[in-house]
Protein backbone atom coordinates (compact mmCIF):
# COMPACT_ATOMS: atom_id res chain seq x y z
CA UNK A 1 0.00 0.00 0.00
CA UNK A 2 1.39 3.42 -0.97
CA UNK A 3 1.78 6.11 1.69
CA UNK A 4 1.64 8.93 -0.92
CA UNK A 5 -0.96 11.58 -0.15
CA UNK A 6 -3.95 11.78 -2.52
CA UNK A 7 -3.98 14.92 -4.69
CA UNK A 8 -6.28 17.69 -3.47
CA UNK A 9 -9.59 17.85 -5.43
CA UNK A 10 -9.87 20.60 -8.02
CA UNK A 11 -12.35 23.21 -6.77
CA UNK A 12 -15.52 23.60 -8.88
CA UNK A 13 -15.61 27.04 -10.50
CA UNK A 14 -18.41 29.33 -9.36
CA UNK A 15 -20.36 30.47 -12.43
CA UNK A 16 -21.32 33.65 -10.59
CA UNK A 17 -17.72 34.71 -9.82
CA UNK A 18 -17.29 38.32 -10.86
CA UNK A 19 -21.04 38.76 -11.42
CA UNK A 20 -22.95 41.38 -9.55
CA UNK A 21 -26.04 39.39 -8.51
CA UNK A 22 -28.03 42.50 -7.66
CA UNK A 23 -27.33 43.94 -11.09
CA UNK A 24 -28.21 40.63 -12.78
CA UNK A 25 -31.59 40.46 -11.02
CA UNK A 26 -32.30 44.07 -11.93
CA UNK A 27 -31.49 43.38 -15.59
CA UNK A 28 -33.77 40.32 -15.69
CA UNK A 29 -36.58 42.27 -14.04
CA UNK A 30 -36.13 45.10 -16.51
CA UNK A 31 -36.27 42.63 -19.41
CA UNK A 32 -39.48 41.10 -18.08
CA UNK A 33 -41.09 44.46 -17.49
CA UNK A 34 -40.36 45.56 -21.05
CA UNK A 35 -43.45 43.67 -22.19
CA UNK A 36 -45.18 43.73 -18.80
CA UNK A 37 -45.08 39.93 -18.73
CA UNK A 38 -46.27 38.58 -15.39
CA UNK A 39 -45.16 35.07 -14.47
CA UNK A 40 -48.17 34.42 -12.24
CA UNK A 41 -50.68 35.41 -14.91
CA UNK A 42 -48.75 33.44 -17.52
CA UNK A 43 -48.72 30.32 -15.33
CA UNK A 44 -52.50 30.55 -14.85
CA UNK A 45 -53.11 30.75 -18.61
CA UNK A 46 -50.82 27.77 -19.20
CA UNK A 47 -52.81 25.78 -16.63
CA UNK A 48 -56.07 26.98 -18.20
CA UNK A 49 -54.82 25.80 -21.60
CA UNK A 50 -54.42 22.30 -20.18
CA UNK A 51 -57.86 22.49 -18.56
CA UNK A 52 -59.54 23.41 -21.85
CA UNK A 53 -57.55 20.65 -23.58
CA UNK A 54 -59.10 18.01 -21.32
CA UNK A 55 -62.56 19.23 -22.31
CA UNK A 56 -62.03 17.97 -25.87
CA UNK A 57 -61.89 14.24 -24.99
CA UNK A 58 -64.59 15.11 -22.45
CA UNK A 59 -66.86 16.05 -25.35
CA UNK A 60 -65.97 12.74 -26.99
CA UNK A 61 -66.91 10.67 -23.95
CA UNK A 62 -70.06 12.71 -23.34
CA UNK A 63 -71.23 12.12 -26.92
CA UNK A 64 -69.98 8.54 -27.02
CA UNK A 65 -72.06 7.51 -24.02
CA UNK A 66 -75.23 8.94 -25.58
CA UNK A 67 -74.74 7.02 -28.84
CA UNK A 68 -75.22 3.32 -29.49
CA UNK A 69 -72.29 1.03 -28.73
CA UNK A 70 -71.46 0.36 -32.38
CA UNK A 71 -70.67 4.09 -32.84
CA UNK A 72 -69.03 4.78 -29.48
CA UNK A 73 -65.39 4.88 -30.60
CA UNK A 74 -66.05 7.02 -33.68
CA UNK A 75 -67.33 9.93 -31.57
CA UNK A 76 -64.26 9.89 -29.34
CA UNK A 77 -62.10 9.72 -32.46
CA UNK A 78 -63.85 12.72 -34.00
CA UNK A 79 -63.02 14.82 -30.95
CA UNK A 80 -59.36 13.84 -31.13
CA UNK A 81 -59.33 14.54 -34.88
CA UNK A 82 -60.76 17.98 -34.23
CA UNK A 83 -57.90 18.72 -31.85
CA UNK A 84 -55.29 17.55 -34.35
CA UNK A 85 -56.73 19.22 -37.46
CA UNK A 86 -57.43 22.55 -35.78
CA UNK A 87 -53.99 22.61 -34.13
CA UNK A 88 -52.42 22.56 -37.61
CA UNK A 89 -54.94 25.02 -39.03
CA UNK A 90 -54.50 27.40 -36.09
CA UNK A 91 -50.72 27.40 -36.49
CA UNK A 92 -50.87 27.89 -40.26
CA UNK A 93 -53.57 30.56 -40.67
CA UNK A 94 -56.27 30.33 -38.01
CA UNK A 95 -54.69 32.38 -35.25
CA UNK A 96 -53.69 35.09 -37.69
CA UNK A 97 -57.19 35.29 -39.18
CA UNK A 98 -58.81 35.46 -35.75
CA UNK A 99 -56.35 37.66 -33.87
CA UNK A 100 -54.19 39.27 -36.53
CA UNK A 101 -54.13 43.08 -36.58
CA UNK A 102 -56.63 43.42 -39.42
CA UNK A 103 -58.15 46.69 -40.52
CA UNK A 104 -61.50 45.06 -41.32
CA UNK A 105 -64.15 44.55 -38.69
CA UNK A 106 -64.75 40.98 -39.88
CA UNK A 107 -61.47 39.12 -40.47
CA UNK A 108 -57.79 39.44 -39.64
CA UNK A 109 -54.77 39.37 -41.93
CA UNK A 110 -51.98 36.82 -42.34
CA UNK A 111 -49.28 38.73 -40.45
CA UNK A 112 -49.09 35.93 -37.88
CA UNK A 113 -49.41 32.99 -40.31
CA UNK A 114 -47.28 30.03 -39.18
CA UNK A 115 -46.97 31.87 -35.85
CA UNK A 116 -44.73 34.52 -37.37
CA UNK A 117 -44.13 37.21 -34.79
CA UNK A 118 -45.84 35.13 -32.10
CA UNK A 119 -43.42 34.92 -29.20
CA UNK A 120 -42.83 36.97 -26.08
CA UNK A 121 -44.53 40.10 -27.37
CA UNK A 122 -48.09 40.51 -26.02
CA UNK A 123 -50.83 40.40 -28.67
CA UNK A 124 -54.38 41.71 -29.08
CA UNK A 125 -54.12 44.06 -26.13
CA UNK A 126 -53.26 41.26 -23.67
CA UNK A 127 -50.41 42.92 -21.79
CA UNK A 128 -49.50 40.40 -19.07
CA UNK A 129 -49.08 37.20 -21.09
CA UNK A 130 -46.64 36.31 -23.91
CA UNK A 131 -48.20 36.09 -27.36
CA UNK A 132 -47.35 32.39 -27.77
CA UNK A 133 -49.17 31.53 -24.51
CA UNK A 134 -52.23 33.50 -25.59
CA UNK A 135 -52.15 31.79 -29.01
CA UNK A 136 -52.03 28.30 -27.52
CA UNK A 137 -54.83 29.07 -25.07
CA UNK A 138 -57.05 30.26 -27.90
CA UNK A 139 -56.10 27.19 -29.95
CA UNK A 140 -57.96 24.99 -27.46
CA UNK A 141 -61.13 27.05 -27.94
CA UNK A 142 -60.82 26.71 -31.70
CA UNK A 143 -60.31 22.94 -31.40
CA UNK A 144 -63.29 22.18 -29.19
CA UNK A 145 -65.82 24.12 -31.29
CA UNK A 146 -66.04 21.83 -34.38
CA UNK A 147 -65.92 18.81 -32.03
CA UNK A 148 -69.14 20.12 -30.48
CA UNK A 149 -70.80 20.71 -33.87
CA UNK A 150 -70.13 17.28 -35.33
CA UNK A 151 -72.14 15.60 -32.57
CA UNK A 152 -75.34 16.22 -34.52
CA UNK A 153 -74.01 13.97 -37.31
CA UNK A 154 -73.49 11.04 -34.95
CA UNK A 155 -74.14 7.50 -36.16
CA UNK A 156 -74.44 8.31 -39.87
CA UNK A 157 -71.82 10.93 -40.80
CA UNK A 158 -68.62 9.62 -42.43
CA UNK A 159 -65.39 10.37 -40.62
CA UNK A 160 -62.98 10.95 -43.53
CA UNK A 161 -64.86 13.96 -44.99
CA UNK A 162 -65.14 15.44 -41.51
CA UNK A 163 -61.37 16.04 -41.52
CA UNK A 164 -61.75 18.42 -44.47
CA UNK A 165 -64.91 19.90 -43.00
CA UNK A 166 -63.19 20.75 -39.71
CA UNK A 167 -60.35 22.57 -41.50
CA UNK A 168 -62.63 24.49 -43.87
CA UNK A 169 -65.23 25.31 -41.22
CA UNK A 170 -62.63 26.57 -38.76
CA UNK A 171 -61.20 28.87 -41.44
CA UNK A 172 -64.43 30.25 -42.90
CA UNK A 173 -66.78 30.19 -39.91
CA UNK A 174 -64.99 30.04 -36.55
CA UNK A 175 -62.12 32.41 -37.30
CA UNK A 176 -64.29 35.33 -38.55
CA UNK A 177 -66.71 34.99 -35.63
CA UNK A 178 -63.83 34.86 -33.14
CA UNK A 179 -62.36 37.94 -34.83
CA UNK A 180 -65.46 40.09 -34.62
CA UNK A 181 -66.11 39.01 -31.02
CA UNK A 182 -62.64 39.01 -29.41
CA UNK A 183 -60.27 40.89 -31.67
CA UNK A 184 -59.89 44.51 -30.58
CA UNK A 185 -60.72 45.50 -34.18
CA UNK A 186 -63.83 43.29 -34.49
CA UNK A 187 -67.16 44.99 -35.16
CA UNK A 188 -68.93 43.42 -32.16
CA UNK A 189 -66.05 44.26 -29.83
CA UNK A 190 -66.08 47.87 -31.02
CA UNK A 191 -69.87 48.05 -30.78
CA UNK A 192 -69.71 47.04 -27.13
CA UNK A 193 -70.80 43.40 -27.25
CA UNK A 194 -69.88 41.41 -24.14
CA UNK A 195 -68.72 37.82 -24.60
CA UNK A 196 -66.25 36.76 -21.96
CA UNK A 197 -65.45 33.18 -22.99
CA UNK A 198 -67.27 32.20 -26.17
CA UNK A 199 -71.05 32.40 -26.16
CA UNK A 200 -71.07 33.27 -29.87
CA UNK A 201 -67.73 31.98 -31.26
CA UNK A 202 -67.95 28.60 -29.52
CA UNK A 203 -71.52 27.74 -28.58
CA UNK A 204 -73.80 29.63 -30.95
CA UNK A 205 -71.54 28.89 -33.93
CA UNK A 206 -71.29 25.17 -33.11
CA UNK A 207 -75.01 24.89 -32.36
CA UNK A 208 -76.03 26.53 -35.65
CA UNK A 209 -73.47 24.42 -37.54
CA UNK A 210 -74.85 21.28 -35.87
CA UNK A 211 -78.35 22.16 -37.10
CA UNK A 212 -77.08 22.62 -40.66
CA UNK A 213 -75.16 19.32 -40.48
CA UNK A 214 -78.24 17.45 -39.25
CA UNK A 215 -80.40 18.88 -42.06
CA UNK A 216 -77.85 18.08 -44.79
CA UNK A 217 -77.32 14.50 -43.59
CA UNK A 218 -80.96 13.69 -43.01
CA UNK A 219 -82.34 11.42 -40.33
CA UNK A 220 -80.81 8.18 -39.12
CA UNK A 221 -82.25 4.93 -40.41
CA UNK A 222 -85.13 4.02 -38.12
CA UNK A 223 -85.60 7.58 -36.83
CA UNK A 224 -89.17 7.94 -35.61
CA UNK A 225 -89.74 4.18 -35.32
CA UNK A 226 -86.74 2.74 -33.47
CA UNK A 227 -85.66 3.77 -30.00
CA UNK A 228 -82.15 5.19 -29.85
CA UNK A 229 -81.00 4.66 -26.28
CA UNK A 230 -77.68 5.82 -24.80
CA UNK A 231 -75.47 2.78 -24.45
CA UNK A 232 -73.25 3.91 -21.55
CA UNK A 233 -74.47 6.52 -19.08
CA UNK A 234 -71.23 6.14 -17.11
CA UNK A 235 -69.36 7.59 -20.09
CA UNK A 236 -71.86 10.46 -20.21
CA UNK A 237 -71.14 11.26 -16.57
CA UNK A 238 -67.39 10.95 -17.14
CA UNK A 239 -67.60 13.32 -20.11
CA UNK A 240 -69.73 15.81 -18.19
CA UNK A 241 -67.33 15.80 -15.25
CA UNK A 242 -64.35 16.40 -17.55
CA UNK A 243 -66.23 19.27 -19.17
CA UNK A 244 -67.18 20.78 -15.80
CA UNK A 245 -63.59 20.43 -14.58
CA UNK A 246 -62.10 21.95 -17.73
CA UNK A 247 -64.63 24.79 -17.78
CA UNK A 248 -62.80 26.44 -14.88
CA UNK A 249 -59.98 27.08 -17.33
CA UNK A 250 -62.41 27.86 -20.14
CA UNK A 251 -64.11 30.67 -18.21
CA UNK A 252 -61.64 31.47 -15.44
CA UNK A 253 -58.74 31.57 -17.87
CA UNK A 254 -60.58 34.01 -20.13
CA UNK A 255 -59.79 36.73 -17.60
CA UNK A 256 -56.24 36.33 -18.99
CA UNK A 257 -54.84 37.00 -15.54
CA UNK A 258 -55.00 35.43 -12.10
CA UNK A 259 -57.00 38.08 -10.30
CA UNK A 260 -60.19 38.11 -8.25
CA UNK A 261 -62.20 38.48 -11.46
CA UNK A 262 -60.87 35.11 -12.62
CA UNK A 263 -61.92 33.68 -9.25
CA UNK A 264 -65.39 35.16 -9.67
CA UNK A 265 -65.63 33.63 -13.16
CA UNK A 266 -64.84 30.22 -11.66
CA UNK A 267 -67.41 30.72 -8.88
CA UNK A 268 -70.28 31.63 -11.21
CA UNK A 269 -69.30 28.82 -13.60
CA UNK A 270 -69.57 26.22 -10.86
CA UNK A 271 -72.84 27.62 -9.51
CA UNK A 272 -74.55 27.86 -12.91
CA UNK A 273 -73.59 24.26 -13.72
CA UNK A 274 -74.94 22.99 -10.40
CA UNK A 275 -78.22 24.89 -10.69
CA UNK A 276 -78.64 23.94 -14.36
CA UNK A 277 -78.12 20.25 -13.59
CA UNK A 278 -80.62 20.28 -10.72
CA UNK A 279 -83.20 22.22 -12.75
CA UNK A 280 -83.12 19.88 -15.76
CA UNK A 281 -83.11 16.81 -13.51
CA UNK A 282 -86.15 18.00 -11.54
CA UNK A 283 -88.02 18.90 -14.73
CA UNK A 284 -87.63 15.34 -15.96
CA UNK A 285 -88.37 13.92 -12.51
CA UNK A 286 -91.86 15.38 -12.65
CA UNK A 287 -92.55 13.15 -15.67
CA UNK A 288 -90.72 9.92 -14.90
CA UNK A 289 -90.36 10.09 -11.12
CA UNK A 290 -86.70 9.10 -11.62
CA UNK A 291 -83.56 11.11 -10.90
CA UNK A 292 -81.88 10.61 -14.26
CA UNK A 293 -78.08 10.91 -14.46
CA UNK A 294 -78.40 11.80 -18.15
CA UNK A 295 -80.81 14.61 -17.30
CA UNK A 296 -78.51 16.01 -14.64
CA UNK A 297 -75.48 15.95 -16.96
CA UNK A 298 -77.43 17.60 -19.78
CA UNK A 299 -78.59 20.37 -17.44
CA UNK A 300 -75.10 20.91 -16.03
CA UNK A 301 -73.69 21.35 -19.54
CA UNK A 302 -76.56 23.71 -20.41
CA UNK A 303 -75.72 25.81 -17.35
CA UNK A 304 -72.04 25.86 -18.30
CA UNK A 305 -72.88 26.94 -21.84
CA UNK A 306 -75.19 29.74 -20.71
CA UNK A 307 -72.79 31.21 -18.16
CA UNK A 308 -69.88 31.25 -20.61
CA UNK A 309 -70.44 34.70 -22.20
CA UNK A 310 -71.30 36.33 -18.88
CA UNK A 311 -68.84 34.58 -16.58
CA UNK A 312 -66.55 37.60 -16.28
CA UNK A 313 -69.37 40.12 -16.04
CA UNK A 314 -71.89 38.76 -13.52
CA UNK A 315 -72.00 37.90 -9.82
CA UNK A 316 -73.16 34.75 -8.05
CA UNK A 317 -76.85 35.69 -7.67
CA UNK A 318 -77.09 36.13 -11.43
CA UNK A 319 -75.41 32.74 -11.93
CA UNK A 320 -78.43 31.10 -10.27
CA UNK A 321 -80.68 32.78 -12.85
CA UNK A 322 -78.42 31.57 -15.67
CA UNK A 323 -78.66 28.00 -14.37
CA UNK A 324 -82.45 28.01 -13.89
CA UNK A 325 -83.30 29.68 -17.21
CA UNK A 326 -80.91 27.55 -19.25
CA UNK A 327 -82.03 24.36 -17.51
CA UNK A 328 -85.69 25.07 -18.36
CA UNK A 329 -85.34 26.52 -21.87
CA UNK A 330 -82.69 24.10 -23.15
CA UNK A 331 -84.80 21.22 -21.83
CA UNK A 332 -87.77 22.54 -23.80
CA UNK A 333 -85.58 23.21 -26.85
CA UNK A 334 -84.84 19.48 -27.12
CA UNK A 335 -88.45 19.10 -28.28
CA UNK A 336 -87.77 21.30 -31.32
CA UNK A 337 -86.33 18.31 -33.19
CA UNK A 338 -89.64 16.51 -32.74
CA UNK A 339 -91.72 19.54 -33.70
CA UNK A 340 -89.72 20.28 -36.86
CA UNK A 341 -88.76 16.65 -37.53
CA UNK A 342 -84.98 16.86 -37.84
CA UNK A 343 -82.43 14.50 -36.32
CA UNK A 344 -79.93 16.35 -34.15
CA UNK A 345 -78.65 13.09 -32.71
CA UNK A 346 -77.09 14.49 -29.53
CA UNK A 347 -79.12 17.70 -29.06
CA UNK A 348 -76.20 19.99 -29.89
CA UNK A 349 -78.41 22.81 -31.16
CA UNK A 350 -80.74 22.63 -28.15
CA UNK A 351 -77.92 22.77 -25.61
CA UNK A 352 -75.19 24.82 -27.28
CA UNK A 353 -77.10 26.91 -29.81
CA UNK A 354 -80.05 27.81 -27.58
CA UNK A 355 -77.86 27.86 -24.46
CA UNK A 356 -75.43 30.29 -26.08
CA UNK A 357 -78.26 32.63 -27.07
CA UNK A 358 -79.69 32.48 -23.54
CA UNK A 359 -76.27 33.30 -22.12
CA UNK A 360 -75.77 36.27 -24.41
CA UNK A 361 -79.19 37.72 -23.62
CA UNK A 362 -78.85 37.24 -19.86
CA UNK A 363 -75.40 38.84 -20.02
CA UNK A 364 -77.03 41.95 -21.48
CA UNK A 365 -79.36 42.02 -18.49
CA UNK A 366 -77.09 41.02 -15.59
CA UNK A 367 -73.67 42.39 -16.64
CA UNK A 368 -72.43 44.29 -13.60
CA UNK A 369 -69.87 47.07 -13.87
CA UNK A 370 -68.74 46.29 -10.30
CA UNK A 371 -67.68 42.76 -11.27
CA UNK A 372 -65.60 44.00 -14.18
CA UNK A 373 -64.05 46.62 -11.91
CA UNK A 374 -62.37 43.76 -10.02
CA UNK A 375 -59.80 43.94 -12.82
CA UNK A 376 -59.76 47.71 -12.86
CA UNK A 377 -61.77 47.83 -16.10
CA UNK A 378 -64.66 50.23 -16.57
CA UNK A 379 -67.72 49.30 -18.66
CA UNK A 380 -71.30 50.64 -18.66
CA UNK A 381 -72.69 47.24 -17.62
CA UNK A 382 -76.10 45.83 -18.53
CA UNK A 383 -79.68 46.45 -17.53
CA UNK A 384 -78.91 46.25 -13.83
CA UNK A 385 -76.69 49.31 -14.39
CA UNK A 386 -79.43 51.03 -16.44
CA UNK A 387 -77.43 50.52 -19.63
CA UNK A 388 -80.40 49.53 -21.75
CA UNK A 389 -78.58 49.40 -25.10
CA UNK A 390 -76.43 46.46 -23.95
CA UNK A 391 -79.21 43.95 -24.56
CA UNK A 392 -79.46 45.18 -28.15
CA UNK A 393 -75.73 44.64 -28.65
CA UNK A 394 -76.03 41.10 -27.30
CA UNK A 395 -78.99 40.25 -29.53
CA UNK A 396 -77.24 41.69 -32.60
CA UNK A 397 -74.18 39.53 -31.93
CA UNK A 398 -76.32 36.42 -31.33
CA UNK A 399 -78.47 36.81 -34.45
CA UNK A 400 -75.44 37.48 -36.63
CA UNK A 401 -73.60 34.47 -35.18
CA UNK A 402 -76.52 32.08 -35.71
CA UNK A 403 -77.23 33.32 -39.24
CA UNK A 404 -73.63 33.38 -40.44
CA UNK A 405 -72.72 29.98 -38.99
CA UNK A 406 -75.86 28.23 -40.22
CA UNK A 407 -75.83 29.61 -43.78
CA UNK A 408 -72.10 29.21 -44.39
CA UNK A 409 -71.98 25.75 -42.80
CA UNK A 410 -74.91 24.63 -44.93
CA UNK A 411 -73.13 25.84 -48.08
CA UNK A 412 -69.85 24.16 -47.11
CA UNK A 413 -71.57 20.83 -46.50
CA UNK A 414 -73.77 21.09 -49.59
CA UNK A 415 -70.73 21.62 -51.83
CA UNK A 416 -68.63 18.95 -50.10
CA UNK A 417 -71.39 16.39 -50.52
CA UNK A 418 -71.25 16.87 -54.30
CA UNK A 419 -67.50 16.16 -54.51
CA UNK A 420 -66.60 12.52 -55.30
CA UNK A 421 -65.01 10.87 -52.29
CA UNK A 422 -66.31 13.47 -49.85
CA UNK A 423 -69.93 12.35 -49.60
CA UNK A 424 -70.98 13.06 -46.05
CA UNK A 425 -73.32 10.22 -45.17
CA UNK A 426 -72.40 6.60 -44.66
CA UNK A 427 -74.20 4.08 -46.86
CA UNK A 428 -77.11 2.14 -45.30
CA UNK A 429 -75.07 -1.03 -44.75
CA UNK A 430 -72.28 0.87 -42.97
CA UNK A 431 -74.82 2.70 -40.85
CA UNK A 432 -76.41 -0.60 -39.83
CA UNK A 433 -73.06 -2.17 -38.89
CA UNK A 434 -71.89 0.95 -37.09
CA UNK A 435 -69.25 3.50 -37.94
CA UNK A 436 -66.71 2.01 -35.56
CA UNK A 437 -66.41 -1.11 -37.70
CA UNK A 438 -66.93 0.43 -41.15
CA UNK A 439 -65.05 3.74 -40.77
CA UNK A 440 -62.37 2.85 -38.21
CA UNK A 441 -62.07 -0.93 -38.45
CA UNK A 442 -62.00 -1.01 -34.64
CA UNK A 443 -64.62 -1.35 -31.93
CA UNK A 444 -65.02 0.20 -28.51
CA UNK A 445 -66.30 -3.09 -27.04
CA UNK A 446 -65.74 -6.78 -27.56
CA UNK A 447 -67.50 -9.62 -25.79
CA UNK A 448 -65.80 -13.03 -25.57
CA UNK A 449 -67.96 -16.15 -25.30
CA UNK A 450 -65.87 -18.96 -23.81
CA UNK A 451 -66.96 -22.51 -23.03
CA UNK A 452 -64.64 -24.05 -20.42
CA UNK A 453 -64.53 -27.69 -19.33
CA UNK A 454 -63.28 -28.47 -15.79
CA UNK A 455 -61.80 -31.77 -14.66
CA UNK A 456 -63.46 -32.30 -11.27
CA UNK A 457 -60.67 -34.60 -10.04
CA UNK A 458 -57.64 -32.47 -10.93
CA UNK A 459 -59.26 -29.05 -11.19
CA UNK A 460 -57.66 -28.62 -14.61
CA UNK A 461 -59.56 -26.35 -17.03
CA UNK A 462 -59.68 -26.57 -20.79
CA UNK A 463 -61.20 -24.10 -23.25
CA UNK A 464 -63.59 -25.99 -25.47
CA UNK A 465 -64.91 -23.05 -27.53
CA UNK A 466 -64.09 -19.34 -27.70
CA UNK A 467 -65.85 -16.78 -29.87
CA UNK A 468 -65.47 -12.99 -30.04
CA UNK A 469 -68.82 -11.26 -30.46
CA UNK A 470 -69.28 -7.58 -31.21
CA UNK A 471 -71.42 -5.94 -28.55
CA UNK A 472 -74.80 -5.17 -30.07
CA UNK A 473 -77.14 -3.71 -27.50
CA UNK A 474 -78.62 -1.75 -30.38
CA UNK A 475 -81.71 -1.73 -32.51
CA UNK A 476 -81.49 -4.23 -35.34
CA UNK A 477 -81.61 -2.73 -38.83
CA UNK A 478 -82.66 -4.46 -42.00
CA UNK A 479 -81.15 -3.41 -45.32
CA UNK A 480 -83.72 -3.47 -48.11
Amino acid sequence: MSDAAAPAPTPTPNPFDGVNITELIANVSALSSTNNIDQGHTAWILVSTALVFIMIPGVGYFYSGMARSKNALSLIMLSVLSLAVVSVQWWAIGFSLAFGPGTSGYIGNLNHAFFMGVGTEPLNGVTNVPGIVFAMYQCMFAAITPALAIGSAAERGRIFPSIFFIFIWSTIVYDPIAYWTWNVNGWSAKLGGLDFAGGTPVHISSGAAALAYALILGKRTGHGTDEFKPHNIANVVLGAVLLWFGWFGFNGGSALDSTSRAGMACAVTNLAAAVGGLTWCLLDYRLEKKLSALSFCSGAVAGLVAITPGSGYVGTPAAVAFGVVSGILCNLAVKLKHIFDFDDALDVFAVHGVGGIIGNVLTGIFADANIVALDGIVIPGGWINQHWAQLGYQIADSVTGVSYSFVVTYLILFIMDKIPGLSLRADPESEAKGLDETELGELAYYHVDRLVAVNTRTGETKTVKEETIHQQNDTNATIV
